[in-house]
This record gives C-alpha cells, sequence and structure tokens, in this order.
C-alpha cells in the first residue's frame, strides 16, 4: 500500500501545531511569543505590508498534498476585525496553497487551505503539457514542487484600519478529503466529444446530444418564468432612486458621500457585469492529439472549428507558435443551436445578463454582441510603443510612454472605435486602455528601468531633461546623488543604477512623471476623440501607491482587477477622490470536472456563490465602488488556453450550460443591489 493509499484508509491526520514539526518566527513588523499550550501571540504593527509569523517546517520540509486540506485555527484578540491570511512557502518562485478568514474582534476562526491541486491522483506519473492544473501522482517522499518550507500567517496592513492589531495562532492540522484513483495506463484521452473530463461525473455534465438538447429547453423555460430585476429603466439605472441631471451618455456622481455611475437618463447605475462575452474558447491540440477521444475529421462541419493561435506568452506553446487548436465551445453551440448558432449567442447573451440579475457586458467581449445595443456595455483597446528595455512584468515590458508611437496607438486605438460608433453610442459606458500592465514593484520601479535602459530610450531622455533643468550640471547632479558621471552624455549611456539614497528621490520622482505621463497621454486623446465617454484607466492589478496617485488625476474611473476574497485596493490617502470600478474577479471549485479552481479557489459551486454574494456586496457597501465585474463569461477549456490557464471561473460551462449556484447569487444580487448602496452609510 502506498504512502497515499494508507492515509486515505485510515483517515489519519496530521498535527503540525502544537508539534516539534513546526517552529513560529516573526516576521518584519511582528513580535511573537508562545503562551501556554504553545499557544502562538503575535502582535502586529501597520508598519509593514503584510506583518505576521512564519511557522517554519523542520528538515527538508514535508509533501502535505497527501492529507487533502489544512485547518489553521486562530484567534482576533484585537479590539477590531481583522483578516487573517495564510500562505504556503515552497522554495520555489510560486507559493503553495493559502486561504483567508475575516474574524471579528475576541472571535475564533478557521482557515481552511486545500493542499492537494486535484481531486484526482494517478497512480503513476505521467506528462501532461500545456496546462497549469492536471492530475499528478503523488511520490513517498517530498519534492522541490510540493514540499512546504514553511506556512505564514499574517495580516494585510489594509485591513487593520492603521492600528496596531494582534492575533494567536490556536492550531493547524490537516484534514482528509476525498480523493479519486486513476490509472495512468489507461488515463488517455481523456477529453470527451463535448471538452469534457471522461473519467468522472458531476452534475450538468452533458453525455449526449439529447441531453444538450433538453439543457437549451431547460433553459428556455427558466428564462420565460424568470422575473426581471425589480425598479429599473432601459439601461438597468434604478427607477426609485433620484432623478439627477440627464446626459445622454454615461457619466460619474458622488451622492450623499458615494460615487455612482449616472446612466443617460440620469439614473443611478451601478454596473454588475461580466467579461468574455464571446462564443469561443480554443484550446491547443498540436503535440497533445492523444488527450482527445474525438476531434472532427476534415469533412465534418464541426471541423471549421479548428484553427491556428500565436498567442502563448507562458508554458508549453511558448516558442511553439503558430499552434493548431480546436475550439469545444463553439462546436457546442452548433450542436445546440444549429446553423443560426451565432445569432442565438449574441441574442441569448443580452437575455441571459439581465435574467441573471447583471447589466453590463465588460472587457474583452465580442463587439458583435455589445454593438446590438440592448445591454451597457464598456469597450476595450491596447496602446503600444517600444518598450522600456529595463523594465520587467508577467505580460511583458512597460511600452514607453513618452515615445512618440505611444500616443499615435492611442489615436489608432480609438480610430477603429470610431468605426464602430461606440464615440457617440449611448450605450457605451466608457474605455478601459490596456490592462494589468508591469508597473513594478515599487515607486522607483519604472524610472530605475529607464535608468537601465540604453541611452536612445525616450523615458531616459526624458529623465535626463528633467535633471538638466533641475542640477544644470551633471557636477551638481553627482554632488547630491552620490555618482561620477563624467557628463550627460555618459549618464545616457550607462545602464547602472545608483544605489545611493541621494538619488532615491529624485527616482521616486520620475517614477511619477512616467505614470503621469501614461495616463494623461490617453487621458488627452480620448477627451479629443470621445468626449461624452468615461476613461476607466488600465485595470490595475499590482503597482505601488505613485500608480493610483496618477491614474486618480487623469482617468474618470480608477479600474483595478482583485484576485481576492475581499475587496482588498483602495486610493492613497493623498490622491484625489475619484470613483473606482473592479474590472475582474473571480472564484472557482474543483466539483464540476475541471483540474484548476482559478486564482482564488473554494470548495464548492455553493461556496463559490457564497463569495460572489459577499465580494459584490463589499463593493456596494464601498464608497468608491461604481462596479464590479466577473472574469469571465465560460470556463476557460479543460485542456487550457495558450498560455495554460485552465480555470473553472465561468458563468457558463463548455456545453453553454449556466451555473445554477452562481446564476443565483448574482439575481440575489441585483435585486437589491441599488437600496444596498442608497442606504450605505
Amino acid at each position: 500500500m502506498t504512502l497515499l493509499s494508507a492515509l486515505c484508509a485510515t483517515g489519519e491526520t496530521l498535527k503540525l501545531w502544537p508539534s516539534d514539526r513546526c517552529t513560529p518566527i516573526a516576521n518584519p513588523g511582528a513580535t511573537v511569543t508562545q503562551q501556554e499550550n504553545k499557544v502562538v501571540a503575535v502582535n502586529i504593527a501597520p508598519t509593514h505590508p503584510w506583518p505576521g509569523v512564519a511557522m517554519n517546517m523542520s528538515g527538508e520540509g514535508l509533501d502535505l498534498s497527501p492529507y487533502g486540506k489544512l485547518r489553521t485555527r486562530v484567534k482576533n484578540t484585537s479590539g477590531h476585525a481583522l483578516t487573517i491570511s495564510l500562505s504556503a512557502k515552497t522554495g520555489t518562485p510560486k507559493d503553495g496553497p493559502g486561504g483567508s478568514v475575516k474574524v471579528e474582534a475576541g472571535e475564533t476562526g478557521e482557515i481552511i487551505s486545500t493542499l492537494r491541486s486535484s481531486p484526482w491522483i494517478l497512480d503513476a506519473p505521467l506528462e501532461l503539457v500545456g496546462m497549469n492544473s492536471h492530475p499528478k501522482a503523488i511520490t513517498n517522499g517530498p519534492s522541490k514542487e510540493t514540499s512546504i518550507k514553511s506556512f505564514h500567517i499574517f495580516v494585510d496592513r489594509k485591513s487593520m484600519a492603521e492600528k496596531p492589531a494582534s492575533y494567536q495562532v490556536l492550531s493547524m492540522e490537516t484534514l482528509s478529503s476525498p480523493v479519486k484513483y486513476l490509472k495512468s495506463e489507461s488515463f488517455l484521452p481523456f477529453v470527451d466529444t463535448f471538452g469534457q473530463f471522461i473519467h468522472d461525473d458531476w452534475p450538468g455534465k452533458i453525455h449526449s446530444a439529447s441531453e444538450l438538447e433538453k439543457s437549451k429547453q431547460d433553459e428556455a423555460q427558466w428564462l420565460a418564468k424568470t422575473e426581471p430585476m425589480p425598479d429599473r429603466n432601459t439601461w438597468g439605472g434604478w427607477t426609485k432612486g433620484p432623478q439627477l441631471k440627464a446626459t445622454g451618455h454615461f457619466r460619474t456622481e458622488k451622492v450623499k458621500g458615494t460615487w455612482w455611475l449616472v446612466d443617460p437618463e440620469g439614473r443611478l447605475f451601478f454596473s454588475q457585469g461580466v467579461d468574455c462575452v464571446r462564443a469561443g474558447a480554443s484550446t491547443g491540440i498540436e503535440h497533445r492529439e492523444k488527450y482527445f477521444a474525438w476531434l472532427p475529421a476534415k469533412d465534418d462541419p464541426l471541423a471549421a472549428f479548428y484553427g491556428k493561435d500565436t498567442w502563448a506568452p507562458h508554458n508549453f506553446y511558448k516558442g511553439k507558435t503558430p499552434f493548431k487548436t480546436f475550439d469545444f465551445s463553439s462546436a457546442n453551440m452548433v450542436r445546440k443551436y444549429g446553423a443560426e448558432w451565432k445569432q442565438t449567442f449574441q441574442t441569448l447573451a443580452h437575455t441571459r445578463i439581465k435574467a441573471w440579475g447583471l447589466n453590463t457586458i465588460a472587457n474583452w467581449s465580442d463587439s458583435t454582441v455589445y454593438l446590438l445595443r440592448k445591454t451597457p456595455y464598456t469597450a476595450t483597446f491596447s496602446s503600444w510603443a517600444p518598450a522600456i528595455e529595463g523594465s520587467e512584468g508577467w505580460w511583458g515590458k512597460f511600452s514607453d510612454p513618452f515615445a512618440p508611437e505611444f500616443r499615435d496607438s492611442v489615436k489608432k486605438g480609438m480610430a477603429k472605435q470610431k468605426e464602430q460608433g461606440t464615440p457617440d453610442d449611448p450605450w457605451c459606458i466608457g474605455y478601459f486602455v490596456d490592462n494589468e500592465l508591469s508597473w513594478g514593484k515599487n515607486d522607483k520601479s519604472l524610472a530605475e528601468a529607464a535608468l537601465a535602459s540604453p541611452e536612445q530610450q525616450p523615458c531616459k531622455i526624458a529623465f535626463k531633461d528633467w535633471l538638466v533643468k533641475k542640477y544644470d550640471t551633471v557636477e551638481k547632479l553627482n554632488q547630491t546623488w552620490g555618482t561620477s558621471y563624467s557628463s550627460w552624455e555618459q549618464f545616457l549611456q550607462s545602464k547602472n543604477v545608483p544605489s545611493e539614497t541621494g538619488a532615491s528621490s529624485d527616482i521616486t520622482a520620475f517614477h511619477s512623471q512616467i505614470a503621469e505621463m501614461y495616463f494623461k497621454t490617453i487621458r488627452d486623446v480620448l477627451r479629443e476623440e470621445a468626449p461624452n465617454k468615461l476613461y476607466l484607466g488600465s485595470r490595475v492589478a499590482w503597482g505601488a501607491p505613485s500608480v493610483y496617485r496618477a491614474s486618480a488625476k487623469y482617468c474618470d474611473v480608477v479600474s483595478v482587477n482583485i484576485y481576492s476574497r475581499r475587496v482588498n485596493k483602495d486610493l492613497p490617502p493623498d490622491a484625489e477622490d475619484k470613483p473606482m470600478i473592479n474590472g475582474e474577479f473571480h472564484f472557482g471549485a474543483l466539483d464540476r470536472g475541471l483540474f484548476h479552481t482559478g486564482l482564488v479557489p473554494t470548495e464548492s459551486q455553493a461556496e463559490r456563490a457564497e463569495c460572489y454574494r459577499n465580494f459584490v456586496t463589499e463593493c456596494l457597501n464601498h464608497p468608491r465602488f461604481v462596479g464590479t465585474h466577473w472574469f469571465q463569461w465560460r470556463d476557460q477549456p479543460l485542456t487550457a488556453r495558450g498560455d495554460g490557464e485552465n480555470y473553472q471561473i465561468g458563468f457558463l460551462t463548455v456545453t453553454d450550460q449556466p451555473y445554477p449556484e452562481l446564476v443565483e447569487a448574482a439575481r440575489t444580487i441585483g435585486k437589491t443591489m441599488y437600496e444596498t448602496r442608497y442606504s450605505r452609510k
């Protein structure tokens, strides 16, 4: 019997704390003491972003994935509520499992972390590629990828209300969870005719064309009897609320201390939307043909959904472009709706959105859907310029906003929007420009990237020109910076980033100038080309306070992407007061046949729905947030998109079936969201 099967057979749990397996060590910003019964008491000050305690594992770490879950009991000993989080560290760049819990003052809570990446376990290793997660074999010993070195139990400084706080770690122990064994020798193929996982079953799985037809009829009946959201006008605005100035376009206004969108008729509007409203969801099949039990023959009408993809910034297909793909989602809609499936998809999308309590077609959506002009929408395009060569980031380097190509690219993006008529369309709320840019890790990053770039880099030349105006001579610069440039030309030629503290304030200041140049340039073009539309920003996923300040200075609405159970982003106190919108959030679970939960895991569809309700309610109760958009319309493919993401994050499955739990959560919020926000204190 293997270690894994023995553990599951006996239901054994493993106590990590109190025990000699862990040693508590204070992280920066915290002090740690052990009290009676080995309770770990943690006192923290709001001087570090994530102060807390590291529970370091002894030896080389321990592979805890056979146990399934970890339960960490914590007590909030502060005088105010805290959100206490856990993050497992594996010794690799990628963190392990985690979780969080909000605990009221004096109360005890539990953080439940999923230790096993999949409920399906292979009996022997099998090479599977191109997916961020898939069933794996568990070995009898720790490996670099699965061995957990420590657990960090910490508090986000923002949840401390800028006050000192304290909490206790009472215990940490593993929990058993169901596991399903699969034989590696018979695992392939593992994708069925409909793009679903072959080796399991679950509610809503489609097994035949007749079941697909029945799912269509069942939804049609549900839609026919579903009551519309109450007290809404044509745009989805709140007819029971105050009548404000009507401009014929969406705008923003602060009402009784709370920011709102205002619809074209002058009614309060909160944008509860969904991203990626489109039909297709292609997956790579090249080099992986053996994964699929069925792919259409060349003369099959469904062969129309073969394609080629060139987008693979990460994972297996990086460097293998173009690669052959197949789109199971669109193939299933042909099976479900027939030859007119595209028109059905387009009109049904609007019907579904309204029935689900949503009111916005959000980023990355198909223009053929939103240009039917039945639901408010956000448009999007990307800017481009030669990159700041010294920069780096997950989605690539940062475009240089001082390059002349930058402004030209924004004008070209708006030219395409003009072709579609969005600048004068009352259904268009406004524009997102770019997404999750590489702002760097702190308030110096972009300026340091400029210094590390070649001498012809436009922003580096702009940095030099700014320094010339400030210091006049390079000798005066050297005196302040502690450097030894022989000339301004040598400043441009050097790629060294000064470490001396004398340069710090100038580097920080120019980082802000780069951020401001970025937002100001886009703002100016939008004012020229689409004066009636809102500039919705660039959907900040990571960035220091200077990024938020610059965005607030030039954007009509500051957009952020939040992948957390809590609304954990806001403007810094010294930023201009502007409304905010959350461009992406999601939750996923592994109980519907997919291999990855997405960025914020939950245990089930029921918990996923509850997390949705809690998150949107937090946005409704926040004075700045005027909307929040779910990412995304449909689950990602089981075998992943080009970069390896294969997340269970949709309102819809690959067979075009709504998740009833998530739909009901959105409807519940939708019915009362205006009353909730308008009555907030």
